[in-house]
């Protein structure tokens, strides 16, 4: 009679188990996939080897995302802020990944942690795009083209953003339904043309925050990318949803 192997308590043997079973990584954003996952596949195992639940790993995330939105909110824009904010929220980005990686190596996953998980990242990104209006408003005299009421462009942001994640759960959930494959995503090369719909290169764009005119191109161009891929991406899967629904 088999017995099941045992689970990894240890840092290295729980790194090692996750570097052995990572998720495919065909057109996930380049950050995301070579960067992110490697430093979240640490702190997976630093929480396996001190105990902390993936629900644990997830309130830690949602902690240093938190920071990362005060300090954006209350600090003056310098470069000083903009890269402590950058680097709140990319740690908050890797504890993020972390989670579900610990979930799966020890066993413990459940739909309640992954819905705690989906709640948490639609409510992480809009959060940044709001704080950034507060930062637009607040200390309007940094920002050299106040004077073009910028508050639009974090707003439309937001909906963007909400927008485009309500569009990838809910396809991935009724193609699931109807037992229908995901259109292909394309290579490698397509990780890198996707670097501006990643969540770590929305994290980075704030070294920029105390540059003002500095933050404001790399931030609209940012947006314009989020705008025209999401417009790309819901059209392609309502053709391939009405397809599979015929």
């Amino acid at each position: 009679m088999s017995t099941a192997a045992p689970r990894p308590t240890g840092f290295k043997d729980t790194l090692a188990a996750l570097n052995s079973a990572q998720k495919p990584g065909i057109g996930v954003p380049a950050y995301t996939r070579w960067i992110n996952r490697r430093i979240a596949r640490v702190f997976a195992a630093a929480a396996v080897k001190f105990g902390i639940t993936p629900n644990g790993v997830t309130a830690i995330s949602s902690a240093f995302s938190v920071a990362g939105l005060i300090v954006l909110l209350f600090a003056a824009p310098t470069i000083l802020t903009g890269f402590i904010v950058a680097l709140l929220f990319a740690l908050g980005y890797a504890l993020d990944s972390a989670d579900g990686q610990v979930a799966r190596v020890t066993g413990a996953s459940s739909p309640s942690g992954e819905w705690l998980d989906h709640v948490v990242d639609s409510i992480r990104v809009p959060s940044i795009h709001l704080a950034v209006l507060v930062g637009f408003i607040r200390y309007a005299d940094h920002w050299a083209f106040s004077g073009w009421k910028l508050w639009w462009l974090p707003m439309a942001f937001t909906v963007v953003t909400v927008g485009h994640f309500m569009s990838q759960i809910l396809a991935e959930q009724l193609r699931n339904n109807r037992k229908t494959s995901a259109p292909p995503t394309g290579g490698p090369l397509r990780s890198f043309v996707n670097l501006h719909m990643d969540a770590g290169t929305l994290c980075w764009i704030f070294i920029f925050w105390g540059f003002g005119t500095g933050f404001l191109v790399v931030y609209g161009l940012l947006f314009l990318g989020n705008f025209l891929t999401m417009v790309v991406s819901m059209r392609r899967k309502y053709k391939s949803l009405s397809v599979s629904g015929e």
